[in-house]
């Protein structure tokens, strides 16, 4: 647990929660609490499963951080944004078409959205092994916390989800476990955490990108997991093809597949489509400030489904790729981060409304307008 005695750092407020009202997704709510047992995992696996297959969402509570402790967190997600100097984080930008990495800053209007209108979404990313690089110096008195977090996360958080989707497949619990490990004795990716902050665009900027801040997409990684905060602005793609809201849940996970865990298991649990867009007039005013824990299976595991899992053998595999030319987890991750918000993209031909990207082998990676 973190330590009780915090370097002092400014207190951020989050925006109270919009009275508008909005049309939900209806996502479950899955009670992380019961993960202790393999019998409660086996419960929690059917609901997980069918959650995955619906609406490759869900929402998590009971992950092992209270409010108080969360608070803090917040705190300190505030940090990079508003205690480091322009000058200070130009040392520290990350060079994601080069590397393939996220990890460093993240500036505004890096990502294009539509019509010449650039993102005003300003972001900080970390390795879950915190001390993996510098970092600027307002964050240095905070690592220790931070290590505390992202091994939480990890550890009791992530680790808990992927034996519940283990269990889900019918194959051994630590499976997918085995392929996120969090010690340095193996090569284990590039799984972290990231700090984002969202500010008010101008209402021309609205206007052309019709309101879009983050154009539809999927996640690349296998599990994502991001604390609920209030500003309402992130949407699902429901499977009868309408955009739907996702609740703030006070001190609740939202957990969401990406692309490698599609393929991994299948196509069973499906990468949802999801977009950032304009908040409801009551919560304008406002940045919108998120903590996100991207998980990547380690570099070297190979993006192939799962043949041997019981339920696939029974509903099916779906594959985006041939098995023998499955990418590894690291050879998707940098073809992604490297793309995004940079390629070009085409109109599709058989979709209205959507552009695409080839990425690897072919493969078409969807934005949705």
């Amino acid at each position: 647990m973190p330590s009780l005695f915090y370097p002092p750092i400014p207190h951020y407020r989050p925006a109270p929660m919009t009275a508008e009202a909005l049309e939900y997704a209806e996502l479950p709510i899955i009670d992380l609490s019961k993960a202790t047992t393999l019998e409660g995992r086996l419960e929690l696996a059917v609901h997980v499963r069918q959650a995955m297959v619906d609406h490759g969402f869900f929402y998590a509570i009971n992950h092992g951080y209270s409010k108080e402790q969360m608070d803090r967190v917040l705190d300190i997600a505030d940090v990079p944004f508003t205690q480091v100097s322009n000058e200070e984080k130009e040392k520290y930008m990350a060079s994601s078409k080069i590397t393939g990495s996220w990890q460093g800053y993240k500036p505004r209007q890096y990502w294009h959205i539509a019509n010449g209108v650039h993102d005003q979404i300003e972001n900080y990313n970390m390795n879950r092994d915190v001390y993996k690089r510098q970092h600027p110096e307002a964050l240095r008195p905070l690592l220790s916390e931070l290590q505390e977090f992202t091994q939480h996360t990890h550890m009791n958080v992530v680790h808990k989800i992927l034996r519940i989707l283990a269990l889900g497949l019918e194959v051994p619990e630590e499976t997918f476990v085995d392929m996120h490990t969090w010690s340095n004795d193996r090569v284990h990716g590039e799984t972290f955490l990231r700090f984002m902050k969202y500010y008010p665009r101008s209402e021309e900027d609205e206007e052309k990108s019709g309101q879009v801040w983050m154009k539809g997409h999927t996640d690349f990684g296998t599990v994502t997991v991001l604390y609920s905060q209030p500003v309402a602005a992130l949407q699902i793609l429901t499977q009868d093809r309408s955009w739907k809201w996702l609740k703030h849940i006070e001190n609740a996970l939202i957990i969401n597949a990406g692309d490698s865990m599609e393929f991994l298991s299948g196509g069973l649990y499906r990468a949802t489509i999801h977009r950032v867009i304009q908040p409801p007039k009551d919560q304008r005013q406002y940045s919108r400030l998120g903590i996100f824990y991207f998980s990547l299976a380690d570099d070297d595991v190979k993006l192939a489904p799962l043949t041997e899992s019981p339920i696939l053998q029974r509903v099916g595999i779906k594959r985006r790729f041939e098995d023998s030319k499955a990418p590894t987890s690291a050879e998707w991750r940098k073809a992604r981060t490297a793309a995004y918000g940079q390629s070009d993209l085409k109109e599709s031909e058989t979709e209205k409304g959507v552009e695409q990207e080839v990425i690897l082998d072919g493969v078409v990676v969807k934005h949705y307008k």
